[in-house]
């Protein structure tokens, strides 16, 4: 199959099928780019996560594009992106033309409540993959969890702090630790 088309119809198949957004796609863009199709490594993979979290757009959005380019450049960004957006589109559009009516069928309603739970697993099952890939060391281990525990106070205490905010945090910490530690290596060769 031709890699274009591979790309539109894997990133199609991941937005036709998967609910939540971009933290429940994670998993499955995971097997299907890392385990399956072997597009990315693992550690790229969570690279391209923690980028596509930090930068504007949706993450899934952000990993397709990132996965296509990889792969062919920008035809290849083109079709996992549109791969990844197109069932989405399609079918919030078809409910929104009959959204009061799709919302009062009972077995609509209780699927959806199946489907809330569905994508609660696939986000855990997203973080549990990624700890299990982190690197063991020192740094990551501590930043992660203060992360952790500040992003557990600001729910518990109710506290409005931008998870953007612990990001930028994390980020300003491990590079001013890597500056300290780059330097502290070329004082220690200087003398």
């Amino acid at each position: 199959m031709p890699i274009l088309l591979n790309l539109f119809l894997t990133f199609a198949k991941i937005g036709l099928f998967t609910f939540g957004g971009g933290y429940a796609m994670i998993s499955l863009i995971e097997d299907a780019c890392v385990e399956k199709k072997r597009w990315i490594t693992h550690d790229e993979m969570i690279n391209v996560t923690v980028i596509a979290e930090s930068t504007p757009g949706p993450i899934a959005i952000n990993c397709a594009t990132y996965v296509g380019y990889k792969q062919k450049g920008l035809s290849g960004a083109a079709a996992a992106t549109v791969g990844m957006v197109l069932p989405s589109f399609c079918i919030i559009f078809l409910i929104s033309m009959f959204l009061d009516d799709f919302l009062e069928i009972a077995w609509i309603a209780h699927a959806f409540r199946g489907i809330k739970i569905a994508v609660g697993i696939l986000i855990l099952d997203a973080a549990v993959r990624m700890l299990r890939k982190m690197q063991k060391k020192a740094l990551p281990l501590t930043i992660m969890g203060c992360a952790f525990l500040a992003m557990l106070l600001i729910d518990v205490f109710a506290l409005r702090i931008s998870s953007i905010t612990l990001m930028l945090t994390a980020a300003a910490v491990s590079l001013v630790l890597f500056l300290v530690k780059q330097n502290g290596g070329k004082e220690a060769g200087t003398r």
